[in-house]
């Protein structure tokens, strides 16, 4: 028998090892704490330091000829305090050449010969840049080194063909597309990792800098461009009608049809010269995509997305007519902004639009939407308000996709069930993320669906790649909002992203500003959550109806929120919530005890969207216990 002093002092001590743990940091975190660009309060520490780009991009555009030709420059600075020698580059697009490295298959449509560099100069001086084996990354050795707090003069001009298979990016129909990734760019390079130099294999997503771009799209007569950023020659491109219905739109909570299927048959909505040239501005923001299409309706409407201010956001859509589902997509829009901005995260939509497009990819870009269609419209709303709520993760913040997926898709899948609960009610929205988000990690028993959370995204395919992103991440941003309750959860929520809006937050940092911010130590929730091989299982495992006990045993280890109903004495049916909280000094077993526990005839639990991987064991009824 344990002396009973002896097991309050072993009490005490596993108390104050659940709030003592540290979690599992990877060495090039910690060199950044020692450096001090980053901080073990989850604030950027007093050297955080990132590197910016002004891109500076013409653009020429002639469907159905596929060709793309660009020309840009870039002026690059260097706030880093190490000397670089090299420039790391992204293209993207050369994902599509035979034999790149990707992680599914392509067929003939997707395959293109990739970014062709016909001229590359550094600070006005031609450089040689062979261009036969490049990937979709490419590092170029600097003429001269790029010191400390210097910056440097780039221009590149490329051309490239479009794919005529549609994903991502591509050709929509044949005078249709969708550009994304089209430009060479400067690689990331960060103060923990260095050069971002991880290969684009189709499936993870991507890391990039908060820059500045000019953007002037050249495409002929009778074509519309939508892009990122603010159209800077609304009266140059658009007919006067046109030009005022645009206008009018981002000053009014109505709906307009900018251009209509009749409007587009008469082809005098643009200026009728040989082409027209849209210009487009956006600033510190880590990515440009836009579109351009002879034959797609556009439909603009606004909405309030500042209460304080008054300041609105305009919302668009471009698409086919034969698209019923976007016909209703600028309702869908205003929608989500209002709410995302309103509710979680209660952070005003931070830019100035958002344009939804009508393609096939079902992916989020800086104030850009690619979308499929689909016969339902509650699903068609429920993609886009995902894909907008990516504008948050990773666009507010510049999170690294393709190493942390989970810091943007788990995020947005959170987002996306909240804001559902809210259009469909909780019922279904519970049905519906158990269908979608749940289901197929917690009833496959292989081993990738264990792989912890923190797992990089980089090395992971399949199932453990999905999962790990989008469901598990998802339910453990949502257990602690459940652990916290709504009013920390949106203080700490709020708190992280004001910390790192415009800047490159790891989980790390994301972590300790949550323990800072609610001035908890949350490292065994993390732990157990993110870092462990943990899934949801939990059992009733004794009942004592005459003391009014129950021990529930977490047989999988994670520390979900869970709902206990049981029938009184009297025959009543009740209900009582449990919170992560009772699994925070013992993961493995905890014991419930309540006067109404007393006398009990059945017990069950249930998790709701936390689902179970064996209901088996989940209930217990007084009859079948006395067996």
């Amino acid at each position: 028998m344990l002396h009973k002093n002896l097991l309050l002092t072993f009490c005490f001590l596993l108390t104050a090892f659940s709030y003592s743990q540290d979690l599992y940091i990877p060495r090039d975190i910690k060199q950044a704490y020692q450096n001090n660009t980053r901080s073990k309060d989850g604030k950027p520490g007093a050297n955080y330091w990132q590197n910016h780009g002004v891109y500076d991009i013409n653009v020429n555009v002639s469907p159905p000829d596929r060709k793309v030709t660009g020309s840009e420059t870039i002026t690059y600075k260097n706030n880093s305090p190490d000397t670089l020698n090299v420039l790391s580059y992204k293209l993207i697009l050369n994902g599509h050449k035979p034999g790149a490295a990707r992680q599914g298959t392509a067929n003939n449509d997707f395959l293109t010969s990739g970014v062709s560099i016909d001229k590359y100069m550094e600070n006005g001086v031609e450089r040689e840049w062979i261009d036969d084996h490049d990937e979709t990354n490419r590092t170029i050795r600097l003429a001269k080194p790029l010191m400390p707090g210097a910056s440097i003069d780039l221009a590149i001009d490329w051309h490239y063909d479009v794919s005529i298979e549609s994903g991502r990016e591509g050709a929509i129909d044949s005078t249709t597309y969708f550009l994304a990734y089209f430009y060479p760019r400067v690689a990331v390079y960060d103060d923990y990792e260095g050069w971002d130099r991880m290969t684009f294999t189709g499936s993870q997503e991507f890391y990039n800098d908060f820059n500045d771009y000019t953007v002037a799209v050249t495409v002929p007569k009778n074509y519309i461009v939508w892009a990122t950023g603010d159209l800077q020659n609304t009266d140059e491109v658009l007919q006067k009608p046109y030009a005022d219905l645009l206008k009018k739109s981002m000053e009014s909570d109505s709906i307009f049809n900018i251009a209509t299927p009749e409007d587009l048959e008469k082809k005098q909505i643009t200026a009728q010269g040989e082409t027209n040239t849209w210009r487009w501005k956006a600033s510190n923001i880590t990515d440009f995509a836009l579109a351009l299409s002879d034959h797609y309706n556009w439909d603009a409407g606004s909405v309030v997305v500042d209460s304080t201010t008054n300041r609105r956001a305009s919302v668009q859509a471009a698409y086919g007519d034969q698209s019923e589902d976007f016909h209703h997509m600028v309702e869908f829009g205003k929608h989500a902004l209002n709410w995302f901005s309103n509710n979680t995260p209660g952070v005003p939509y931070p830019f100035s639009k958002s344009t939804i497009v009508r393609g096939f990819a079902d992916m989020e870009y800086p104030m850009m939407v690619n979308d499929n269609s689909t016969p339902n419209l509650d699903f068609s709303r429920f993609v886009a308000e995902h894909e907008i709520a990516h504008t948050y993760f990773p666009f507010y913040m510049g999170i690294n996709e393709t190493r942390f997926g989970f810091m943007d898709e788990g995020w947005a899948t959170a987002l996306e069930h909240l804001i559902s609960i809210s259009d469909l009610g909780e019922e279904t929205a519970i049905r519906n993320f158990q269908r979608f988000r749940v289901n197929r990690w917690i009833n496959d028993k292989s081993m990738e669906e264990d792989l912890p959370i923190i797992t990089p995204s980089n090395i992971l395919s399949g199932a453990g790649l999905g999962n790990n992103e989008y469901g598990k991440a998802a339910l453990g941003y949502l257990a602690v909002k459940d652990l916290l309750g709504d009013d920390l959860f949106e203080k700490a929520l709020q708190g992280y992203m004001d910390r790192w809006n415009g800047k490159h937050p790891t989980p790390w940092d994301f972590f300790y500003s949550f323990n800072d911010i609610t001035g908890e130590n949350l490292n065994w929730f993390w732990d157990s959550w993110y870092f462990s091989h943990n899934y949801i299982d939990m059992a009733i495992s004794n009942i004592d109806a005459k003391k009014g006990t129950v021990e529930i045993k977490n047989l999988g280890g994670m520390p979900a929120p869970f709902d206990i109903t049981f029938t009184t004495a009297s025959g009543e049916i009740k209900t009582v919530h449990e919170i992560p909280k009772i699994w925070q000094n013992n993961l493995k077993i905890a014991t419930l005890k309540a006067k109404e526990f007393k006398g009990a005839t059945s017990f069950s639990i249930n998790g709701g969207i936390f689902m179970d991987a064996d209901t088996s064991n989940n209930t217990w009824t007084a009859e079948k216990a006395s067996k």
